[in-house]
Parts: C-alpha cells; sequence; structure tokens
C-alpha cells in the first residue's frame, strides 16, 4: 500500500512539473509574441500609397495583368490593416474604400480604359474623404505625376 501511495505521489508531482512546464512555455511564447514585430497603419498606409500609384501607370499603359496585380496588393494591405491594427478608430472607417476599389477592378477586368480614369478617380477622392473623416485631413492623396519608381517599366509585354 505504501509503495502504491508513493507511486501515486511520484506520478501526482510528475504530472503537476508537467504543467507547470507547459504553463512556462506557453506564458514565454505569449510574452514573445507581444513583443514581437507588429507593422502599424503608417506602413500600410505607405504601401497601399506606392501600389496606388502604380496602379495609376499600369491603368495608363493599358498593362491590365499589373493593374490588376496593384489593385490585389491594395487590397491584401486592407486585410493587413484589419488584422494589424483592429485597435486603431480610424478602421471604421475603413470600408468606405471597398465600393470604390472593387468597380477599379471591374474596370480592369474590362481593360476599359475611360471606366479605369474614372474609378481611379473616385477611389482617389475616396481615400481623401477617409483621411478627411478620419482627421487625417493634412493627408491628400493626388494622382500621380511621376512614377514612384523609375527602374519599372509600366508597359504590358504581350
Amino acid at each position: 500500500m505504501k509503495v502504491f501511495i508513493l507511486l501515486l505521489l511520484i506520478i501526482f508531482i510528475g504530472l503537476f512539473s508537467c504543467q507547470q512546464s507547459t504553463q512556462n512555455q506557453i506564458d514565454n511564447l505569449k510574452q514573445a509574441l507581444a513583443n514581437s514585430y507588429k507593422p502599424g497603419l503608417g506602413e500600410f498606409m505607405s504601401g497601399i500609397q506606392v501600389h496606388h500609384a502604380k496602379l495609376w501607370f499600369a491603368g495608363q499603359a493599358q498593362n491590365w495583368k499589373l493593374a490588376d496585380f496593384e489593385i490585389n496588393e491594395i487590397k491584401e494591405s486592407l486585410s493587413g490593416i484589419e488584422k494589424y491594427c483592429s485597435d486603431r478608430p480610424e478602421i471604421k472607417k475603413l470600408s468606405m474604400i471597398i465600393e470604390p476599389i472593387n468597380n477599379l477592378s471591374r474596370a480592369v477586368i474590362s481593360k476599359n480604359i475611360s471606366q479605369f480614369k474614372s474609378s481611379y478617380a473616385i477611389l482617389t477622392s475616396t481615400c481623401n474623404s477617409c483621411h478627411q473623416a478620419t482627421n487625417h485631413d493634412y493627408n491628400i492623396i493626388i494622382q500621380p505625376v511621376t512614377p514612384p519608381y523609375s527602374n519599372q517599366d509600366f508597359k504590358p509585354t504581350n
């Protein structure tokens, strides 16, 4: 009987020790996650601004594949904002960009340059409306004049 009780005690201590070790690992992982890099809203917005500019030049060149790619990059950034910046009050206004980006996407899919230009203007205006609604009205977006990168050719390959 003493051996049985001793054996149960050893098993209990082992299980308790294992549980403590697991909890310590969980706590350490939580701490590491809390201290890991999380992109800020500014990083996402800067990326969107670059894709917005590249989108314009791709559309002007009627490089519809590149234009579609840039639209999807903007959408991916918007998803990142929702995921990583959910604590920011500004993201409540983010949904206002969905319809203009979808309209622009339809213009690209239909390869309609006039629809692209008007949809792009609406998208740009919506960006500024969002900035105004979130007290960032000092951040004014315009149709770009020069490509953001001098080492990219926006003409289609075919």
